[in-house]
Parts: C-alpha cells; structure tokens; sequence
C-alpha cells in the first residue's frame, strides 16, 4: 500500500495495531477522522491517553476500575462468598448483563494457553487460590468460555482448589461449546449461572 503522506502512513500503521483491523479498515478510520473537526479528535485521542495512564485493576477482583475496589467489589448488597471466575471484563460485563448473579467476580486476565505462551503464571490464578485459603469463600464458579483453552483453565484452578472446603461449580452448558461468553444471549447466560451444577460432574462428560 503506497501512501503520499508519511503522516498518513504512520497513522496507519498503529491503528492497524489493533484485532481485527486490517490495513484497508485502518485507512478507512484514518481517514474518518481526518474529515472531522480537530476538537473530536482531541477528545479521542484524550480519551484513550487518559485511560491508559489512569486505569486501575481492583485490588480485590482484577477487573478494570477507576479506583482501588471496584463498584462491584464495594458494593455491600453483593455476596463475597461467592466468586464467579471470568477470563476478563467483556465476561463480567455479559454476566452482569442478565442481573442473576450478586456474588463478587474473579477476573484471571486469560486463559492457559501453552500455543501463546500463556501459563498460570501469568493469570491472577495464585490471588484466588489464597483467598479460598482465607476460608472467606463458600463457592467458586467457573465460568470460562467452553474452549478447549477455557476447560484447560477450569481443570487447572479445580486441582488447586478440590482440597479445600469450597463449593466448586460450573455455569451449565447452555452455552454452546466453542462459544465465547461475551457472545451468549442474556437470557441463555443468565440461565446457565442460576443453572449452575458442581464442577465434577462437568469432568464425567
């Protein structure tokens, strides 16, 4: 792709950067934006340095916040005895979505994925090991998305939880497997968290 302007290129080149956006769609966007007035662009580009710069993972949960507890975590009508764990916050936004869960959140950040390099390690596995140890938490509820690398993810934090004295549970497979969580319908997630079965019988299937 040839560009007369090195300004236009380099524009292009970093919004390419993003999933899903192609060098066609990223010219598309630059150029989108060259036609609208200086202002908006500012606020844009504002925006997104502010977020960047300003954004905080709650100290209780991970999930993205503007603060140290997030409104989830600080909410005293919600139940931190049960802890819903999600890959990240499109997850916890789809769950809350269908207004069937008042328990707090576990955002991990990723699933295992040894193809990408991903391990336990690099999740936020370790944090909610301990706060099962704490002896705070009566239910864990794995809800991943039914990947192989989802599934991976659940067997991997079940054998570090089975000997503690926790409910285990699995959102019931209303959700297709290979689907991705974000995607579900409201009605069929929010069926498949009140729905809820014990995470051993997910392992007899």
């Amino acid at each position: 792709m040839d560009f007369s302007s090195k300004l236009l290129e380099n524009a292009v080149n970093e919004m390419s950067q993003l999933p899903g956006i192609g060098k066609r769609t990223a010219l598309r966007l630059v150029l989108h934006l060259l036609k609208q007035p200086k202002d908006q662009t500012s606020y844009l580009a504002e925006a997104l340095q502010s977020f960047r710069n300003e954004i905080k993972l709650c100290k209780n949960c991970h999930n993205i916040s503007d603060v140290e507890i997030c409104e989830i975590c600080s909410n005293p009508k919600r139940n931190p005895e049960i802890i819903c764990v999600v890959e990240d916050i499109r997850d916890v936004m789809a769950i809350e979505n269908t207004a069937q869960f008042k328990g707090h959140y576990h955002v991990l950040g990723g699933k295992i994925s040894p193809i990408e390099g991903i391990g336990p390690h690099n999740l936020t596995i370790e944090s909610l090991v301990n706060k099962v140890k704490s002896g705070s938490v009566k239910e864990v509820i794995f809800a991943l998305s039914s990947t192989m690398e989802g599934d991976t993810t659940n067997f991997y934090i079940y054998r570090q939880l089975e000997d503690f004295d926790v409910r285990l549970s699995t959102i019931a497979r209303g959700i297709s497997v290979g689907d991705e969580l974000e995607y579900a319908d409201e009605v069929t997630l929010g069926r498949s968290i009140v729905n809820r079965v014990p995470f051993e019988n997910s392992l007899k299937s």
